[in-house]
């Protein structure tokens, strides 16, 4: 038997008649100095693993702390004629301190929890992010594994909600799913509304929660909550780990369903099973697995959509978030045809605003150049769109909706032509079909093959003369007339929303990834921001305050250095996760956030003033958030004047690290 040595404490760091809690390697003791000399014993209680290190000595006895049961000091017996006692190490007292000698541990042994892990990489899972606690404890060590191995980055924030939103983030940003990691009952349920927000935003996550251990199950034990039943409603797949489960496949499957179904993934981990050594079990991957996500449409499908295309004088294109992947097959078919692209809210951005075809974005946070352009065609192509209410997407014309998801289409109502296909092949093959291989049609000289079906199609399309450019041009300008005229507006109660905006559109970079919060900032960014190349997130269908600041941890993991993040919140939303930014200074995050401070929930102000009710309990009281942020260790800049907005973006910008800016907003001028 080999003892290997390890330095424990200083000679004199422990009084006499006291006890102490101390490490060695990876094993945890109870130090106590009595009578003169040191002695070392396992720390848990062979009651119910209560530390004995954070015990006292009485009347010379160690006393467990959780339920009084006492042993000896140094012979770890325990009084009168009780036989369970506690193990006892050698201790040595030497010049540099105090010395413990524990026998040389062995290899460290390949659990369940490491065949799951090494099948999350597999899948191409990064990030995992999470709280680490009592009941994963055998779960994050094989995580730990994967992270010292270079395969995966874990990231320790201060609230679990915030981790399902950063997950969400993260895959709403890639397409690719992310994880996010908690304790059993309340650990598992703070996760549950982040990830209602990645199922109704089809996001792909998965998430992976801790339980008390199986033989405990049912009878109510501390922090014990039917997970299963908690997360039926939001995940695809949910299952718990079992000791004779197929544990590679369990998590193949968890990230099949969340991958393929764009949903999410769920597995409950029962304390004692985490660590159940695997044996020679191999983790499992995606090959062979998962098909090819193209899906060609039908081809009667294609040919009414054809025909609708070259019957319209006016036709436009609608995009929802679901296209945010494909948009070059989209612009191209959208260039060929001259006809104006608008967006969803959620899919803000997926084409630069600065695109001659581009209309902006339509409904309650768009812009009037949109709503001009839907009054005004006769008919809609819309791709990867929902049809939220908050949209207007009109049911009363003639329509021809495009989605991967056969329940998408015509989900609220009936449209015209439902066409089941991927959207990037479907826009290919319309252009195709319309104008040949070359892609020739208004506004670009098309060619070829397909010349004279373009030319048919042109000559009924978009304003008559074939081409929306001119008049999006002159709808533009009436719109940049409109913003320029409201940012000079000022009461003297802080600054307004368009000037802000105009100010970030002149400093965020054209590919920064902008994470957006709900309320009334929300709403002006929507209006006054115009997107070059910028990828913005936002809570979509649920519309969950406190989305932003967590979400722009998830892009961070996505791209690193790459690209710059920036969040924009309230101060509601962003008081929901403010103690995330020390997550953010804990691993050099260099996000910005900017927030708009008007001491008030002002939508919901506005809301109620709508529904001619009292404004009532919407004020805030809020810290400085600016010197909030300096104690936390980011850089924190507060900004009240007008002229203070450009000086103040361009230093939170240049941040190496996290940084906020705090703007003081007049609540009346959105």
């Amino acid at each position: 038997m080999t003892i290997r040595w390890h330095r424990v404490l200083g000679r004199d760091e422990l009084p006499e008649g006291r006890v102490r809690t101390v490490t060695a390697g990876h094993e945890t003791l109870a130090l106590s100095r009595f009578e003169g000399r040191y002695c070392a014993l396992d720390n848990a209680c062979p009651h119910q693993g209560g530390p004995l290190g954070e015990g006292s000595i009485e009347g010379g006895w160690l006393r467990c702390p959780w339920h009084g049961w006492d042993f000896h000091p140094c012979t770890g017996r325990s009084p009168g004629s009780h036989e369970d006692g506690v193990a006892t190490h050698p201790v040595e007292e030497r010049e540099d301190g105090v010395y413990v000698g524990l026998e040389e541990e062995e290899p460290r042994v390949r659990t369940v929890s490491d065949v799951m892990a090494e099948t999350m990489v597999a899948w191409g899972v990064t990030h995992v992010f999470g709280m680490v606690g009592h009941s994963n404890l055998g779960l994050a060590d094989a995580l730990r594994e994967r992270e010292a191995a270079g395969e995966l980055t874990y990231v320790g924030v201060r609230h679990e909600g915030a981790a399902a939103f950063a997950a969400s983030g993260y895959a709403k940003l890639t397409g690719k799913p992310a994880a996010c990691l908690s304790i059993a009952g309340p650990g598992a349920t703070n996760l549950l509304t982040g990830l209602w927000d990645a199922k109704v935003d089809r996001a792909p996550v998965l998430a992976l929660t801790g339980q008390v251990a199986t033989q405990v199950m049912g009878p109510g034990n501390f922090q014990e909550l039917d997970l299963s039943a908690a997360f039926a409603p939001v995940a695809a797949f949910s299952q718990v780990v079992l000791p004779d489960s197929r544990h590679a496949e369990l998590m193949t499957l968890a990230l099949k369903h969340a991958t393929i179904e764009r949903d999410v993934g769920h597995l409950v981990f029962p304390d004692q099973v985490q660590t159940i050594p695997a044996g020679d079990a191999q983790a499992s991957g995606p090959e062979g697995r998962v098909a090819s996500p193209t899906i060609t449409p039908p081809a009667e499908a294609l040919d009414a959509a054809l025909e609708r295309l070259r019957g319209a004088k006016r036709p436009m294109i609608v995009v929802g978030h679901g296209a945010r992947f494909e948009m070059d097959a989209v612009v191209e078919l959208a260039e060929a045809l001259g006809a104006p692209v608008i967006t969803t809210f959620k899919a803000k951005g997926v084409i630069p605003d600065s695109h001659p075809l581009a209309g902006g974005v339509l409904g309650r946070s768009g812009t009037p150049v949109a709503s001009w352009f839907m009054n005004e065609s006769d008919l809609l192509l819309v791709f990867g769109a929902s049809f939220s209410t908050h949209t207007g997407i009109s049911p009363k014309l003639p329509i021809v909706q495009v989605d991967f998801d056969r329940m998408m289409l015509g989900k609220g109502h009936p449209v015209t032509v439902p066409v089941w296909g991927e959207i990037g092949v479907t826009a290919r093959l319309l252009r195709e079909r319309l104008f040949g291989a070359a892609g020739g049609g208004a506004g670009d000289g098309g060619s070829g093959a397909g010349a004279t079906t373009g030319a048919s199609a042109g000559a009924t399309r978009v304003g008559h003369e074939g081409d929306a450019r001119t008049e999006l041009a002159e709808r533009w300008a009436l719109w940049r007339a409109e913003k320029a005229s409201r940012a000079a507006d000022d009461r003297g109660r802080g600054l307004n929303a368009a000037a802000l905006f105009a100010a970030l559109q002149r400093h965020v970079p054209e590919d920064a990834v902008l994470s957006v919060d709900v309320g009334n900032n929300t709403y002006s960014f929507g209006r006054y921001f115009e997107c070059a190349r910028q990828s913005v997130l936002m809570s979509g269908y649920l519309g969950s305050i406190g989305f932003g600041f967590p979400a722009a941890m998830g892009a961070w993991a996505a791209v690193g250095d790459t690209r710059k993040v920036v969040s924009i919140s309230g101060d509601g939303g962003f008081g929901q996760y403010l103690g995330e930014l020390t997550t953010a200074v804990k691993y050099g995050m260099p996000i910005t956030h900017v927030l708009l401070n008007n001491g008030e929930l002002g939508k919901i102000s506005k809301e109620q003033r709508a529904a001619d009710l009292d404004v009532w309990q919407t004020s805030l009281h809020n810290p400085d958030f600016s010197r909030f942020a300096d104690n936390c260790g980011a850089l924190g800049i507060r900004v009240e004047r007008a002229d203070q907005l450009d000086a103040a973006l361009e230093r939170a910008l240049a941040h190496d690290g996290p940084s906020l800016v705090e703007v003081m907003t007049d609540v009346e001028l959105v």
